[in-house]
């Protein structure tokens, strides 16, 4: 297992091939279109994880990533992906789906709790431990220390696994249809997220 450490993209041939790609993002802050990408991170599930940073005067030009990212051939697994692919395509002027989102599936299958987030799946489904004290980072600083490399590449690094256990309990409840409509929805949810309606629901009755 290695964590690989990139600037501005990946290098050529990385990542070739067409099976899922776990991914997830590291930002300034909550707010898509005020807190810059800072990092992507990204895996094939092989074992290495590859972690990609942007400086701060990135233009994310990045032809290799967003030439994997935006491949329609390659599920892209997330854990909450509706961030997540606001602030690639935001940022990288990609849609980077189709998807598969851990949170979703395990809101619609774990319905004897309401803990889902990325540790509280992975103790439970893997039987693993993660830490999360870097949540709150500054992702944006002149270097990333060891712990938030191993932060940031251990929330790629379990996904593939996730989805394959969470799949099944989709299917064996009679959800997984369901699940996928979700899935298929997310890319439009995320840019009603840009385009300013990240607090409203457009289906609710006011």
């Amino acid at each position: 297992m290695t964590v690989h450490f990139h600037e501005e993209d990946l290098p050529d041939g990385v990542l070739a091939g067409d099976g899922p790609l776990a991914v997830d993002t590291e930002t300034m802050g909550l707010v898509t279109r005020r807190d810059r990408l800072c990092l992507l991170q990204i895996s094939d599930g092989s074992g290495d994880e590859h972690l990609v940073r942007f400086a701060p005067d990135s233009d994310y030009a990045a032809p290799n990533l967003k030439a994997i990212l935006a491949d329609p051939n390659r599920v892209k697994l997330y854990h909450y992906a509706r961030f997540d692919l606001a602030a690639i395509e935001y940022y990288l002027g990609v849609m980077a789906a189709p998807v598969f989102c851990t949170k979703i599936a395990s809101k619609l299958i774990r319905t004897y709790t309401d803990r889902h987030g990325l540790k509280n799946l992975v103790s439970e489904l893997l039987n693993e431990d993660i830490s999360k004290q870097q949540q709150s980072s500054d992702w944006g600083g002149a270097e990333l220390n060891a712990a938030q490399r191993e932060y940031a590449a251990s929330d790629v690094r379990y996904l593939h696994r996730m989805r394959t256990i969470l799949i099944e309990r989709l299917e064996r409840e009679g959800r997984l249809e369901m699940a996928q409509a979700c899935f298929d929805f997310l890319p439009t949810r995320a840019r009603l997220d840009i385009a300013g309606w990240e607090e409203h629901d457009i289906f609710s009755h006011s």
